[in-house]
């Protein structure tokens, strides 16, 4: 199976958002093909899950002070800070042959993938399993962000998150996007989540820095968003037997990013949605 692979450099959280839909869009209405795309962000942003409440969640006041964006995904899952990061995303239909038909096992599938780049930069990574226990942990100490804990075959080091992803299913198409953390802070997250008090913030960075890894830190030495990317466009397609061919967005992809920017991902109506 081929697939376009774009490498699309650094831009901003509502390009970002707007450039993923503009390709499930293309792709749904069968004027692109399979598609897989890496990019970073500038500047940093926090994404809300599709179905947050952004105010009850976020403080939307400590993110602009900081100078952060705030964008809704289409996908769901929980607030990510968007920073020191690759991130990755797949956009291709349900019924190509080699998807697997649900979501957890198409979650494992692409997990495969972003093992493999892993693996090349040096990081032995694994693959979280689905338990009993696992989801009543799960259920009692989640929070508001993301990397507090791993999902079902999402990518751990040392037992703690290194990618946080998530998947939604639109005309037929899956838009699965990700986060690689190059770098983490968990103090800086903690800052940007709607909580009560300073030791209640406090106490999740602290919760964070137990749950969640960077690249730099399973590495063991730092590791550039170019190298990252270069690893993972070398190991991506021969881990899930796709042959990845490099392209760009059409003229119709990038009008129609252009406009979903300025009239939905930039907009408090999409954004401050719930």
């Amino acid at each position: 199976m081929k697939w376009r692979v774009i490498n699309s450099g650094i831009d901003c959280g509502a390009s970002n958002m707007a450039v993923d839909e503009a390709i499930l869009q293309a792709h749904a209405n069968g004027q692109a093909p399979p598609t897989l795309r890496f990019y970073g962000w500038q500047p940093a942003a926090v994404s809300l899950g599709y179905f947050q409440k952004a105010e009850a969640e976020v403080d939307l006041a400590e993110c602009q002070r900081q100078g952060i964006d705030v964008v809704r995904r289409l996908t769901g899952g929980r607030s990510v800070l968007h920073d020191a990061e690759l991130t990755y995303s797949v956009v291709v239909r349900e019924d190509e042959p080699l998807i697997p038909a649900t979501i957890t096992a198409s979650y494992r599938y692409f997990s495969q993938g972003l093992l493999a780049g892993l693996k090349q930069l040096g990081i032995d990574a694994h693959m979280t399993m689905p338990t009993a226990a696992y989801g009543q942990t799960k259920r009692r100490q989640a929070s508001a962000a993301c990397f507090d804990a791993p999902s079902h075959y999402e990518i751990t080091v040392q037992n703690r998150k290194l990618v946080g992803s998530a998947q939604v299913r639109k005309q037929g198409v899956i838009l699965q996007h990700g986060s690689i953390l190059l770098k983490f802070n968990p103090q800086q997250i903690a800052s940007l989540l709607n909580l009560p008090t300073a030791e209640t913030k406090a106490a999740v960075a602290a919760m964070l820095a137990k749950r969640a890894i960077s690249v730099a830190e399973a590495a063991n030495r730092e590791v550039s968003w170019a190298e990252a990317s270069e690893a993972m466009l070398d190991a991506f397609g021969p881990a899930l037997g796709i042959d990845l061919e490099p392209g760009s967005l059409s003229q119709q992809e990038q009008a129609t990013a252009r406009e979903l920017a300025v009239s939905k991902y930039s907009q408090p109506s999409w954004n401050l949605l719930r």
